[in-house]
């Protein structure tokens, strides 16, 4: 399996380096690394081979190395694995020198909330997504699911660009996944194609 750093990444190190806020980058890393760590235990613990993972802004993108065959009950699982990862991540800052702790249940707790939209590519949107495989089954109900994640993302993105340079480290977080929607709208009747073939096999 590999791991990379994605090249996003990149403008939020200079971001932190010019604002003195190199420590507090190092801690951003540490949290989305956890976050990660904790989806791909999900998916060891279900099975699942996992071909890379690739660390963005928000968290990370995981590729396995036989989609077809991923169950929508393991899509689930590995999905929750990467908000329990966080969720513990702050629990055991608790335990953690004061100003350590402090910055640290920050940053988890800011990646935690991103992560939860329920867009595609985020966390949530993958929940709902194994979740509309689970109970409505439908190329249709997906399809228009890769609509209104683009249309949100988008939303989102007008939002922090208008509150910028105040919301800098926002406004790169939502391109990023501004981005990563708008490249899974244009492909979504590939990928509807492709997850009708997987509804198929699972019904």
């Amino acid at each position: 399996m590999r791991i990379k750093l994605h090249l996003l990444c990149i403008p939020l190190v200079f971001v932190m380096i010019f604002s003195g806020q190199l420590a507090y980058y190092a801690i951003i890393l540490f949290s989305l690394l956890w976050h990660e760590a904790g989806h791909l235990v999900a998916a060891v613990l279900c099975g699942v081979k996992v071909k890379s993972c690739v660390i963005t802004p928000y968290g990370g993108e995981i590729q396995f190395e036989n989609p077809a065959v991923v169950q929508a009950s393991s899509l689930l699982w590995i999905a929750l694995g990467g908000p329990i990862a966080t969720i513990i991540g702050i629990g055991l800052a608790f335990f953690m020198p004061d100003l350590l702790a402090t910055k640290l249940i920050t940053v988890q707790l800011v990646l935690l909330a991103v992560n939860i939209v329920p867009i595609i590519p985020l966390d949530g949107g993958r929940l709902v997504l194994a979740w509309l495989f689970l109970s409505y089954p439908r190329a249709q109900v997906v399809e228009m699911y890769y609509w209104l994640s683009f249309i949100i993302a988008t939303t989102l993105l007008l939002v922090t660009f208008k509150f910028l340079p105040q919301s800098i480290f926002l406004a790169i977080i939502n391109l990023f996944i501004w981005l990563q929607a708008l490249k899974e709208w244009r492909y979504r009747k590939y990928r509807v194609a492709f997850e009708k073939y997987v509804m198929n096999r699972l019904t």
